[in-house]
C-alpha cells in the first residue's frame, strides 16, 4: 500500500487543491462554503479577510485538526494523511499555552516527531535538524530557555524553527507578523524568499494588503467564501475588497480603510457565516 501511495505521489501534479471543502462546528453555520482553489507548488499565497473570516479554520482544516463538512482537500494529489507530516503549521501566538515547562529546543524537536514514530527518542540526526533551524531563526543561543520566559518575537522565532524542523512541503502561517517586533517580521520574510529558492508552497494569513500585494505571489480573499484568489493586481482592487469587507470599507482621503473589528461576537476567533 505504501508503495502504491508513492508511486501515485511521483504522478501526481505538484500542487495543493481544495474541491468543494466546506467546514462547520459541530452544531453551529458553517464557517468555510465550499471552497474551490489550487495552489501550485512553490507559490507564496497571502490569505486576507475580516476577522472571523475563517483563515484559521482554513488552516487547521488543511492539518487536519478540524475535519471538512463536505469536498475534499488533496496534497499531491492524495488526500489528507497519505503524506508524512507534508505541511507544516505556525498558529497564532494566543492559541498557545507558553506555560508549558518545555525549552526552545524541546519545541524545535517536536517537528521531527511524526518522523520518529510513538515512544522514540530523538537522534542525534533530529537534534542537529533543530539546531540548525534554530541557527536559522537567530536563537540557536537560547535553545534551553524556557519557551515562557522569551519575547514576543522569539516565541515566534521558536515555532518557526519547528515548522524548519519538519521540512514541510507547505507552510501555514496564521497572522505571524502581529504583535512581534520588526526584527523578527525581516527574519520571517527572509525566511519566506529562502523557501520559495527550496520550492516549499507557503500560505500566510495577514491584515497588511501593502504586505500581500508586494511580497506574495497571490493573494486569497476570504469571508467564509472565496471571494477572489490570483495576483495582487487583480485580487486587491477596490471591487473585490469592496465584496469582502462590505459595509465596514469605506474611503478617507482616497485611502481605503476597513474596520477589521466588524464582526460581532468574532473578533479573534473564526465563527459562522450569518
Amino acid at each position: 500500500m505504501g508503495d502504491a501511495l508513492q508511486s501515485a505521489a511521483e504522478k501526481a501534479p505538484a500542487r495543493l487543491d481544495l474541491e468543494g471543502v466546506s467546514v462547520a462546528y459541530e452544531g453551529r453555520p458553517p464557517v468555510l462554503i465550499d471552497l474551490s482553489f489550487q495552489v501550485a507548488q512553490g507559490v507564496r499565497v497571502a490569505v486576507v479577510g475580516p476577522n472571523g473570516a475563517g483563515k484559521s479554520t482554513l488552516f487547521k482544516a488543511l492539518v487536519h485538526l478540524l475535519p471538512i463538512s463536505s469536498g475534499r482537500i488533496l496534497i499531491h494529489g492524495l488526500p489528507l494523511g497519505a503524506h508524512q507530516d507534508c505541511v507544516a503549521y505556525v498558529p497564532q501566538r494566543e492559541e498557545v499555552d507558553w506555560r508549558f515547562p518545555a525549552t526552545a529546543l524541546d519545541v524545535t524537536l517536536m517537528g521531527r516527531y511524526a518522523r520518529l514514530g510513538w515512544c522514540r527518542r530523538p537522534r542525534r540526526e533530529d537534534r542537529e535538524v533543530a539546531a540548525q533551524c534554530l541557527e536559522a531563526m537567530g536563537i540557536a543561543h537560547m535553545a534551553l530557555q524556557p519557551i515562557g520566559q522569551l519575547s514576543g518575537g522569539q516565541q515566534q522565532r521558536v515555532f518557526l524553527a519547528r515548522a524548519l524542523a519538519q521540512q514541510p512541503h507547505i507552510l501555514l502561517m496564521d497572522e505571524p507578523f502581529t504583535g512581534v517586533d520588526a526584527a523578527t517580521q525581516e527574519v520571517t520574510l527572509d525566511l519566506l524568499d529562502q523557501l520559495r529558492a527550496q520550492q516549499v508552497t507557503v500560505m500566510v494569513s495577514t491584515h497588511d494588503l501593502k504586505l500581500a500585494g508586494s511580497r506574495f505571489d497571490q493573494v486569497l480573499l476570504l469571508n467564509h467564501r472565496l471571494i477572489g484568489f490570483g495576483p495582487p493586481n487583480e485580487t486587491l482592487t477596490a471591487a473585490k475588497l469592496s465584496e469582502m469587507f462590505g459595509g465596514n470599507m469605506y474611503f478617507l482621503n482616497g485611502a481605503m480603510v476597513f474596520d477589521h473589528a466588524c464582526c460581532s461576537g468574532r473578533d479573534r476567533h473564526d465563527g459562522g457565516a450569518q
